[in-house]
């Protein structure tokens, strides 16, 4: 026998629970173009240079000089990528990154002239290397995989969602290949080296997730960068030293120490690989504004969370890599400064300066000597190009 109450609970539950969860928010779909880029920003672009405007158009003239924009591209897609580390040869390494820059040149030189020879390019490069590709081994394989990783996401992106005339047997193959190659390198990050390889990974994973539409695989990339950023750039609210990486494999001062290429005074905007040599700190700069600027398009302030630190590692970086600082201080790395910064500040600067309205002279300047930006030939392109400037609000 029901008891009433017991019947009326019941009735009340079949009832009230599907609405419920018919209320419930959906989770946000992902945006597509959405890897670093948006519609509109590459319809911003395409305006900018189409009206010989600048930076643009000077940063447009020489990415169509470039031996990336040539029709006459060679491809080399490879079966097995072997990259191992330091200066041991490898097989495939060069030919992989360089031919992911191309068919993202050649996505960028479509986007902006129409011509359909830049577009049918981009698909060959894309779809003989989706054909080939099966593995990347060596002790390398990771950071490899994701500089050409994240690359192959933003050419995709564009050749998908603004082309779209890549065949759907192609778009899958490709698919297959970010999916079942790539992303088992990069989504689980790497806990035991220099940072710059846990943001490159991220940046990689968060591209990827965009392209293959799957917000946890997103989502988890931007997590990471919120765990890794602030133990890789120092500021001084940290308290005296700085913040362990995730893993647990770096907690004690003496470990810390050794981690940071044996610094021992931190001040803001110091880098964890700045004693090694400002061209990797360029990579964490701009792998973390990558990820943020891909956040930004889907919807998610990752910008919020870093900008400080990003605001201060471009300032005291650049000062010394313009000499607007005599050469390093004793302090800071025993006053041996490797001053080898990349075309990697376009993106940050671009949000902290332009949108946010914050003064960074230093990078300002380190940018504008760089312009046009073009490619350190791993992951970083023509950023001067996409974004040197804001669109007016």
């Amino acid at each position: 026998m029901v008891r009433p109450l017991a019947l009326v609970r019941a009735v009340l539950a079949a009832v009230l629970l599907p609405l419920l969860v018919s209320t419930a928010p959906a989770p946000r779909p992902l945006q597509h173009p959405g890897a670093l880029l948006d519609r509109g920003r590459l319809d911003f672009v395409r305006a900018r240079v189409r009206a010989g405007e600048e930076p643009y158009a000077s940063a447009f003239d020489a990415m169509r000089a470039s031996r990336y924009a040539s029709p006459w591209y060679f491809v080399q897609p490879q079966t097995e990528v072997v990259c191992p580390p330091g200066d041991r040869p490898g097989h495939g390494c060069v030919q992989e990154r360089e031919d992911a820059i191309a068919a993202y040149t050649h996505a960028l030189m479509w986007t902006v002239t129409r011509e359909q020879a830049h577009a049918r390019k981009a698909l060959e490069i894309m779809d003989l290397w989706s054909g080939t590709l099966r593995s990347h081994s060596a002790g390398n394989s990771g950071l490899q995989a994701a500089w050409a990783g994240s690359v192959w996401a933003r050419a995709g992106e564009i050749m998908r969602y603004v082309h779209k005339g890549w065949p759907d047997e192609n778009v899958a193959r490709f698919d297959r290949m970010l999916r079942e190659v790539y992303l088992p390198q990069v989504a689980g990050g790497s806990l035991g080296r220099n940072g710059n390889w846990d943001l490159v990974m991220a940046d990689a994973a968060a591209s990827i997730g965009v392209f293959l539409d799957d917000r946890a695989v997103f989502e988890r990339a931007v997590a990471r960068v919120r765990q890794r950023v602030p133990a890789y750039f120092y500021l001084r609210s940290d308290g005296p030293r700085p913040k362990s990486p995730p893993g647990g494999l770096v907690d004690t001062r003496e470990e810390l120490t050794r981690y940071w290429f044996g610094q021992e005074k931190f001040v803001d905007g110091l880098a964890q690989e700045t004693c090694r040599n400002f061209e990797h700190v360029g990579y964490a700069i701009a792998a973390t504004a990558h990820v943020a600027e891909t956040a930004r398009v889907q919807g998610v302030d990752l910008y919020k969370d870093v900008a400080e630190r990003l605001r201060a590692a471009l300032e005291l970086h650049a000062q010394y890599q313009v000499g607007e600082v005599e050469a390093g201080p004793e302090w800071l790395c025993g006053g041996r400064l490797t001053l080898t910064m990349g075309p990697d500040a376009e993106v940050a600067l671009n949000h902290l300066q332009n949108r946010l309205g914050l003064r960074l002279p230093h990078a300002r300047r380190l940018a504008g000597e760089m312009r046009p930006a073009g490619t350190d030939n791993l992951f970083v392109a023509w950023e001067t190009l996409t974004h040197g400037g804001e669109p007016a609000k």
